[in-house]
């Protein structure tokens, strides 16, 4: 059919061609069936003998669905087509099954079909940086750099938004030609990445985006490669296993060697996460080969900012099956922070990381007329000349936002009391060419590294003096220098405020975050095609090396001490080495006083805040004593969380587990107890099991600090190890008794080896009782 317009027609007889057009093209796109991605999870065990691969028995699945119906609807000479049914991705490493492309009447066949067990919606995820090796104590000379020959040969996966291969980071200059054998990767050729951009450091490249194509059919990814265009993925490599980087720096801040915290560790990357998007079933393609392509350590800076049962969550799910092969996975905790159950997606059987400060800051000074000489913080990216220029003080509130007065002011210092916020300040200052400014606060910069014209940030302390003298000097002057960075700040580490807290909201019965590490103002690897500062409005500026902040920032410093820990400890489990890292951390700061945190006006941190403390990889080379998680005991807890079977099959993809001895505990290395204010007493008691790891024999005695309002009882009170591996086993006993009216309040358990060297130290936290719903109604 073909329409045609007969000229000269009257106006009303246009109309009414048109509205009837526009009918007609509205029905046929309501016609037109809809689809969505879903991840179907699939019982391996019932595939069909006639099928010789899971790929071929679930791509047969959906082939079948195409002999329903028609997919397609003919509009006249044309057709408009709904796309058919179609397989995305199929997974058998992490995951049995595949994500596909149905309706909801497709979706509803599969399910009918042999081997189903559970289906959701693929979902959209978010993404959650020189110092840092020497503010952890790693050193040459002893400990475990040199226990763990740097991660020689320990292949670090880091699934993320890719990698810049050129970056000086990812060179190969000391490293072995000889990959290990168990390595079955590649470097996937794609957009402006061929495969000699990996290397003997770089190793492996791949990308997955067709989750992300299928969900948004209409958009244009703007890099089909491993090639990152955003920075976080680059960022993340190379904190975690980065080369050795001679003369590094932000702009002339922090300058130093770059070095990830395992350099000689390889790595492989995969890139889930594009500019145009993320989605849930690229992240699960890129864990599944992942593991099939033989890496030991996942590093996983992203999460959901909602809350997911474990056998709906992506993340959840392939990290078990990593789990299983014995892969460690370091995930960041999130950046929700700071009030409690902001951790979302908490995983029992990953490694949760929290966010703290470094003791580095950087700086600028502020130089007066009469000598004083005041250091504060800045971070403006280059060498500005600002000498002897006429200092100007107004000591109106709305001074430092009128337009209008600081227009008058185009050859002066200004001084802004209180700004409040420095960006939108600085932003109003650089429109209107004045020349620099001394902001006067005592706000905490934890993230900025953003600092677009000349200026300097100092104290209120600092500021007393500084308007004094531009209030009774007839000609004041003052002078500025940038680009300084300062080491030994103190008090350091601090929790960041941004990080996520504990409880988990997925499962309160666990203490989460389970560490802390170095997160704010990280440097690492960029790339030089997205901006790393600016200078006024319109002058971007590039660099090699940014400052970062985040989960995302800290998560790969803890996958990078898993990597150097699995290379000394190459039998150790994937809780064995969380275990060590746990027990060893570090709750004390640099001024040894307790760690504070920052979202919390600087009061002592709560477990639930930094979980066992920052991390001290020089003790967890020898922890002393462990312990050790096993798959079935995940699984008891998924039990007691009323999962059903094919819930926990979504899960653990193997019928081999079984749920005959639910628990709400773990044998994890800290311990959290809920109490009701409505009755008087409450006990509750936790089985611990500790395995020696250290060489032969070895005495520990139970010491308890008791969360205030409680008593706490260890059974029994000394363990005696009669050689390595041996395992004993204790309870702890934790009475409530106080009325807390709902505080929460902490201690610790610390089993001391008798000859005092060893220490083993698991968090305890009483907290009031967190009602969240277990038993969550299966998919419809």
């Amino acid at each position: 059919m073909v329409l045609v317009i007969d000229l000269p027609l009257h106006r009303s007889s246009i109309f009414f061609i048109i509205f009837t057009w526009f009918l007609f093209i509205h029905h046929v796109r309501s016609t037109a069936v809809e689809r969505s991605t879903y991840i179907i999870h699939m019982d391996k065990s019932l595939m069909p003998k006639a099928f010789t691969t899971h790929h071929h028995w679930y791509s047969s699945t959906v082939d079948s669905l195409k002999q329903s119906g028609p997919t397609t609807t003919t509009n006249m000479s044309n057709s408009i087509s709904s796309p058919s049914p179609s397989v995305i991705y199929t997974y058998d490493n992490v995951v049995h099954g595949f994500c596909a492309l149905l309706s909801q009447n497709e979706l509803e066949a599969v399910k009918k079909s042999l081997g189903f067990v559970s289906a959701y919606n693929d979902r959209e995820l978010k993404l959650r940086t020189t110092h840092t090796p020497e503010f952890l104590s790693l050193n040459p000379s002893s400990g475990l750099w040199p226990a763990s020959n740097y991660g020689k040969n320990v292949i670090v996966g880091v699934v993320d938004s890719g990698v810049w291969p050129e970056s000086l980071s990812f060179k190969d200059d000391g490293m072995t030609s000889k990959i290990p054998a168990k390595w079955k990767g590649t470097c996937e050729v794609g957009q402006e990445f061929n495969a000699s951009m990996c290397n003997s450091k770089l190793i492996g490249a791949r990308y997955f985006n067709k989750g992300l194509i299928t969900s948004k059919p209409h958009i244009k990814i703007s890099m089909t490669s491993a090639r990152d265009t955003e920075g976080h993925g680059t960022h993340t490599a190379s904190t975690v296993a980065g080369n050795f980087v001679e003369s590094v720096s932000f702009f002339g801040y922090a300058e130093g060697t770059a070095r990830g915290l395992a350099p000689r560790a390889r790595l492989a990357v995969y890139k889930v996460y594009s500019n145009e998007g993320f989605q849930s079933s690229d992240f699960l393609a890129g864990i599944d080969q992942a593991v099939a392509d033989g890496v030991d350590i996942l590093s996983l800076s992203f999460g959901f900012d909602f809350d997911l049962p474990f056998y709906e969550n992506t993340i959840a799910i392939a990290c078990f099956g990593a789990m299983e092969k014995g892969v460690f996975v370091a995930h960041a905790g999130g950046n929700t922070g700071p009030d409690i159950l902001s951790l979302y997606d908490s995983i029992p059987w990953t490694t949760t990381v929290a966010a703290s400060s470094i003791d580095r800051s950087f700086a600028g000074t502020v130089t007066l007329g009469n000598g004083l000489t005041i250091t504060g913080w800045s971070v403006f990216p280059a060498s500005a000349l600002v000498e002897k220029l006429p200092l100007f003080y107004n000591k109106t509130v709305a001074f430092c936002n009128s337009t209008e007065l600081l227009a008058q002011l185009a050859s002066s210092i200004i001084i802004c009391e209180d700004i409040g916020d420095v960006s939108s300040q600085l932003q109003l200052i650089s429109s209107l060419n004045v020349p620099a400014a001394i902001f006067i606060s005592d706000e905490i910069f934890e993230t900025s590294a953003n600092f677009p014209w000349p200026g300097v940030v100092i104290s209120t302390k600092d500021g007393h003096a500084v308007i004094k003298y531009a209030k009774t000097k007839h000609n004041p002057l003052a002078s500025m220098k940038f680009k300084q960075t300062v080491l030994g700040t103190k008090p350091a580490p601090v929790v960041a405020s941004y990080s996520s807290r504990g409880p988990s909201r997925t499962y309160t019965g666990l203490l989460k975050p389970d560490l802390m590490a170095p997160g704010s103002q990280v440097l690492a690897a960029w790339i030089p095609i997205v901006s790393s500062a600016t200078i006024g409005f319109r002058i971007s500026l590039s660099s090699d090396y940014n400052i970062v902040s985040g989960t995302s920032m800290a998560c790969p410093h803890v996958a990078g001490v898993a990597a150097l820990l699995k290379g000394a400890h190459p039998e150790w489990s994937p809780a064995a080495i969380r275990s060590a890292m746990m027990t060893t951390a570090n709750p004390i700061d640099n001024t040894d006083n307790l760690i504070q945190d920052y979202g919390q006006n600087n009061t002592f941190a709560s477990p639930l805040a930094m979980g066992s403390g920052q991390i001290d990889p020089n003790k967890a080379l020898d922890p002393g004593l462990v312990y050790d998680t096993a798959p079935q005991d995940y699984v008891n807890v998924l039990c007691y969380m009323n999962y059903t079977k094919k819930q926990i099959l979504t899960i653990t993809r193997s019928n081999r587990y079984n749920c005959s001895k639910p628990s709400p505990d773990l044998n994890y290395p800290s311990f959290i107890a809920f109490y009701n204010n409505k009755s008087t007493t409450m006990v509750q008691t936790f089985e611990r099991t500790l395995t020696n790891v250290g060489d032969g024999m070895a005495t520990y005695y139970a010491k308890v600090m008791a969360p205030t309002g409680s008593k706490v009882r260890i059974s029994p009170r000394m363990l005696i190890f009669n050689g390595k591996y041996d395992r004993k086993s204790y309870t702890l006993s934790i009475e409530c008794k106080s009325d807390l009216n709902g505080t929460m309040t902490y201690g610790s358990l610390v089993w001391v080896e008798d000859s005092g060297t060893r220490m083993v130290r698991s968090p305890i936290i009483l907290s009031p009782e967190v009602h969240f719903n277990y038993t969550f109604a299966p998919f419809k």
